[in-house]
């Protein structure tokens, strides 16, 4: 999908050190896709040296094209994915 960033959302992914590779790679291929009144969180398991951690995207979808609006990184995985894994 193609999407544009916040300010917001590329100084959240640069002090958290998130690449948009890592967002469009989230975006496109999400675990999860919760659907809010007007912003859809996208959500994707990823891994590392650290162990697992949940990567949440928050797009309005409403923009044109869809607007980044925020971006992080959780370890408490089970308290936002659905399948709590």
């Amino acid at each position: 999908m193609e999407f544009s960033l916040s300010q917001h959302a590329l100084d959240q992914m640069s002090r958290r050190g998130i690449s948009e590779e890592v967002v469009k790679k989230v975006i496109d291929f999400p675990d999860q896709r919760i659907s809010e009144e007007n912003y859809t969180i996208y959500q994707k398991i990823e891994e590392s040296d650290q162990g697992k951690y949940l990567i949440r995207v928050f797009v309005n979808i409403f923009k044109v094209p869809p607007l980044v609006i925020t971006v992080y990184r959780t370890s408490k995985i089970t308290k936002y994915h659905e399948n709590k894994i």
